[in-house]
């Protein structure tokens, strides 16, 4: 064949040709893993910076705050209650056609707030009187045939028989007088039960009857009522408080306090130990403290929950005391750059608030500017907290 003689050596495959191509295709590789691992470790780090919560934080509040209670050695709830307090009821049973009050009128020792239908025993009164001056027309007879009884008795011009009969018929009149002043005065007793009448000056804290119910002394039926009103002396209030059986020894009678009304907790009252009760409660482990106000406004009212700080001994209530201050927890201040600083949160993220302080109050610092009562910061700031900083409420 004329082939057979050709050069075959055209037909080899020239290797040197195909190193170039698997050499890019090699550095291609390269490339595109370098460009998975970056994208990789900055997915990565945008996940963890996602996932991530930042730092963990508590929020403390911005509370006004007395100075005396820094200093108090114990702190307890009470209630406040009136030393006089009544629920006046009547002594006879009736049904009420007048009631002269309601709650939060002021009455007068003596002065009738509610009536009874009293027909029944002002009949009975009439009565009484009316055979009162029977009997007494009695006694006018009575009394001058038992004088001229006893003129003549030494004449033997009676018999002894007849002065005796006038002188017992005297002396029975004169019994039936009695008898009958004091029917009047019983019918007048039932007539003036009554009356409802206000025991001490005091204000109306409560009507317990309207006109027209029936009004008993034990109240023994459904529909009856036993008190009418119930009347407190204002001018009495104190504060009871339960005091644990173990921190009792810290109180002392005379021992000076400060009373703060949960409905006004701005406002702070001084006070005293007046009495410690002689006995426990067994069931609460309880020993009862009574608190005198040494000085209250129309503000206090009955049934009023209050807090007590019992203060140190030496340690007083007065005006400069009382008035309260601005307080937060002194780990809440921070001091950057020369100033005192706390952080807010916004945002997630830690917002510093230039503050000015004022004096130390145990574990508290008075802030005199900056905040107001009620705002929110980082309850404790150490050097994770810088501005910008991530954080998370911890759990509580």
């Amino acid at each position: 064949m004329a082939t057979s003689g050709s050069d075959l050596s055209s037909l080899r495959i020239d290797r040197s040709l195909g190193q170039l191509p698997r050499k890019r295709r090699s550095r291609r590789r390269i490339v595109i893993w370098a460009v998975v691992a970056v994208l990789l470790v900055a997915g990565a780090l945008a996940l963890k910076h996602w996932l991530d919560p930042g730092v963990e934080v508590q929020l403390a509040t911005a509370t006004l705050t007395s100075p005396s209670q820094a200093n108090a050695v114990l702190t307890a709830s009470g209630y406040v209650v009136a030393r006089r307090k009544a629920a006046v009821a009547s002594k006879g049973t009736g049904t009420l056609v007048y009631l002269a009050v309601e709650e939060g009128d002021r009455v007068k020792k003596g002065q009738v707030i509610a009536r009874l239908d009293d027909s029944d025993v002002m009949a009975s009164l009439k009565r009484a009187r009316e055979n009162l001056r029977v009997v007494e027309a009695d006694l006018d007879d009575a009394k001058k045939n038992y004088d001229r009884m006893r003129a003549v008795i030494g004449t033997r011009a009676i018999s002894q028989a007849d002065y005796d009969a006038a002188e017992a018929r005297y002396k029975r009149v004169v019994s039936t007088i009695e008898a009958a002043k004091y029917a009047v005065a019983e019918a007048e007793v039932a007539v003036a039960n009554t009356r409802i009448i206000a025991p001490f000056d005091g204000t109306v804290l409560k009507k317990n009857a309207d006109v027209g119910e029936i009004v008993a002394p034990l109240a023994g039926a459904i529909s009856s009522r036993a008190a009418v009103v119930t009347i407190a002396d204002m001018s009495s209030l104190e504060v009871e408080a339960d005091v644990s059986e173990a921190n009792i020894t810290r109180v002392a009678s005379a021992q000076n306090c400060e009373i703060t009304l949960d409905a006004y907790p701005q406002n702070h009252y001084a006070g005293y130990v007046a009495n410690i009760v002689p006995t426990a409660d067994r069931a609460k482990a309880t020993v009862l403290v009574k608190i005198k106000f040494k000085q209250y406004d129309q503000r206090v009212l009955p049934e009023m929950g209050a807090k007590i700080a019992f203060l140190a001994p030496g340690r007083s209530a007065d005006a400069e005391s009382v008035k309260p201050l601005l307080t937060l927890p002194a780990s809440a201040v921070a001091t950057r750059d020369g100033r005192s600083v706390v952080f807010q949160i916004k945002d997630n993220r830690a917002v510093e608030v230039p503050v000015a302080t004022g004096q130390k109050l145990a574990a508290a610092i008075e802030i005199t500017g900056g905040l107001k009562d009620g705002d929110k910061v980082i309850g404790k700031v150490d050097g994770r907290i810088q501005p910008g900083t991530k954080v998370a409420l911890k759990s509580e």
